[in-house]
């Protein structure tokens, strides 16, 4: 480790400083993957080992998209689909989860409920809207917490909230039809007025979204990282983003 450490250092100052402002993305969204496969290969006795290590790399994720600029943070820590799992691990899970947000809450960081409340347990949606207020206009960077979230959900949602808002204004449902456009859908969105994520990490080598802000990721760039969450470092975080920057996007055009 003594040899290990300085050349460690080195090759990440050397990955910062080839990193320049205009290549950072603004908002950046991380499926954190991988913390009970982790918690096996470390020979620990279960996944509330995983998770936990998994919540506690978050802060030092924060610190490093502080550090660099990153304006948005989205951190997917439950999918609608993970709400099926085994009550053995859920309900544990679930407390880590409320756990991680108290502790943003206490820690002022700009926190944002990102998700279905209504499919979580009171406990949990309780504290999403308790640490949202006690942030609500904190500087710095904006953390969005991706809790019971579903792409398709989200989609749904933002076009049920349409059709709300549309029909107490007494709108025909027709009049409605022939000027829909997708900014009016992007208002209702979970992320409305945030800019659209520029860079999706996902950890543990799986290479697919798995329904991770379908909407928002048409012009996304993915990056894709072998190593399971808890044991994702700084090095790994820059290495992303030397991805994102060697980058053209072209937007379609």
């Amino acid at each position: 480790m003594g040899l290990r450490d300085p050349l460690y250092w080195l090759y990440e100052r050397r990955l910062e400083r080839s990193l320049t402002s205009q290549e950072i993305p603004r908002h950046v969204g991380v499926a954190m993957d991988g913390n009970r496969r982790w918690a096996k290969s470390s020979g620990l006795p279960g996944a509330e080992q995983g998770h936990q290590a998994g919540a506690n790399k978050i802060f030092e994720l924060l610190r490093w998209c502080d550090e660099v600029g990153v304006q948005v943070v989205t951190l997917w820590m439950l999918s609608t689909d993970n709400l099926t799992r085994d009550e053995a691990e859920l309900g544990p899970l679930v407390r880590i989860i409320e756990q991680t947000i108290a502790r943003l809450r206490d820690e002022g960081w700009n926190t944002r409920p990102v998700g279905a409340l209504d499919v979580l347990p009171d406990s949990t949606a309780r504290a999403l809207k308790e640490a949202e207020e006690a942030t609500s206009g904190n500087p710095g960077l904006v953390v969005n917490v991706a809790v019971g979230y579903g792409g398709r959900r989200e989609i749904a949602d933002a076009v049920r909230s349409l059709l709300q808002e549309e029909a107490a204004k007494g709108t025909d449902v027709q009049e409605l039809a022939e000027r829909l456009d997708i900014e009016d859908i992007a208002r209702h969105l979970y992320t409305r007025g945030q800019p659209d994520p520029d860079l999706l990490i996902r950890t543990s080598g799986e290479q697919r979204l798995s329904g991770f802000m379908l909407w928002q990721s048409v012009h996304s760039e993915f990056y894709f990282c072998e190593v399971f969450w808890p044991a994702f470092r700084r090095v790994d975080f820059l290495r992303a983003l030397r991805s994102y920057g060697a980058r053209n996007r072209r937007f379609g055009s």
